[in-house]
């Protein structure tokens, strides 16, 4: 058995020193303090602060390769080792609008990944082909098209882990939204122009995510509060937040976490290829994409995705945002996992938990990852 000695530890929402995370296999067995570690355990001291391991629902790519076009157990393994470095220990492969079969390999692809132990691997993120294309964003207009019975079954094909759908719910009926939920899935809001009205009634029907809030989606106005009025007054829904500097004004961020409690925000990076790659540019189902000055645009300067890292996000969130440390780890790790219905096991150093860290260093920089405790 390992005993976990760090600097600080992040436990039950505050910083603790003097304490040893007991670690034996994949699980979290117990918090003691440091000096009286039981008999049988190793110590292992470490020069910074253990956190939970951050969890990203919406991850299109990294290290040069984009989920789209290797819908494999390859390709969602070198996006996640490229993550891995940056303290994602937890992630859903993302696919945006395509064809229904390519939604069936990544589907395929994600059963196969976690069946042969790909770490950090949690589920798939299918956003679209099912959405407004008045508020397509980057997604090709080509590919959205109407839930019919072949998309629901596409949607619903995951055997193994966590689905997480992205779809505009004035798109699809209330009864398609309660079938996806009785599946199993996790319905999400985005690349939408429903009114209030329409979004509440996703709500009713048992949508609980926002994707990107304030990004392709009906504004807040003074008579229509749009999708992201009821975003903001809906305590049922967790609302993800591209915190980069790009997507939304830190301003409006900070206004968005006055109107309900940290829980129903988390951090997303929505990233791109170029993270954990020396490329400054990608193709994006035949259009190029290029990184600078830290976003990833088209040539028509639409944003496409994000070069942002789940690290940096957290360090962002604090920066820029002004939340605590341990605010700002909270969206990245116990929101999140409370979406997915993983609350139980991810998200928190407690005992019990699987053994998902992160060490930081005094910059809020990744020292060191642990995914099931190696």
């Amino acid at each position: 058995m390992r005993a976990l000695i760090p600097m600080r530890a992040l436990v039950d929402g505050a910083l603790q020193t003097g304490i040893a995370v007991l670690v034996d296999g994949a699980r979290i067995v117990d918090l003691v303090p440091a000096d009286a570690l039981p008999p049988d355990a190793v110590p292992e001291s470490l020069p910074g602060t253990l956190v939970p391991g951050f969890i990203d629902t919406q991850v299109n790519g990294g290290g040069g390769v984009l989920f789209n076009d290797a819908p494999t157990v390859a390709g969602i393994a070198a996006i996640g080792a490229a993550h891995r470095r940056f303290g994602t220990t937890g992630f859903l492969p993302t696919l945006i609008s395509d064809d229904l079969d390519v939604i069936r390999r990544a589907v395929a692809a994600v059963d196969a990944a976690i069946e042969a132990g790909v770490p950090g691997v949690l589920g798939i993120h299918i956003e679209g082909p099912f959405l407004n294309v008045d508020r397509k964003g980057i997604h090709s207009a080509e590919k959205i098209r109407p839930l019919d019975e072949d998309g629901m079954a596409a949607l619903t094909g995951l055997k193994r882990g966590r689905t997480l759908i992205t779809l505009a719910p004035e798109r699809v009926s209330p009864e398609q939204i309660e079938s996806l939920v009785a599946a199993g899935a996790v319905v999400s809001a985005g690349h939408t122009n429903a009114s209030y009205i329409q979004a509440k009634a996703a709500v009713a029907a048992g949508m609980r995510g926002v994707t990107h809030l304030f990004n392709a989606m009906s504004p807040l106005g003074s008579r229509e509060p749009g999708m992201v009025g009821a975003s903001l007054d809906s305590p049922e829904l967790t609302c993800g937040l591209i915190v980069d500097g790009h997507h939304v004004s830190p301003a409006t961020l900070r206004l968005a976490l006055r109107c309900k409690p940290s829980s129903g925000f988390m951090l997303v990076t929505d990233a791109m290829p170029s993270v954990g790659s020396v490329a400054s540019e990608f193709l994006l189902q035949g259009r190029r994409i290029t990184v600078k000055d830290g976003a990833c645009r088209s040539d028509d300067g639409t944003l496409a995705g994000s070069h942002l890292d789940m690290a940096a996000a957290v360090r962002n969130a604090m920066s820029m945002l002004g939340l605590d440390i341990a605010t700002a780890v909270e969206l990245a790790s116990a929101s999140p996992a409370a979406l997915i219905g993983l609350a139980r096991t991810r998200g928190r150093i407690a005992a019990g938990l699987l053994a998902d860290l992160v060490l930081l260093d005094d910059a809020g920089k990744v020292i060191a990852t642990w995914i099931g405790g190696s």
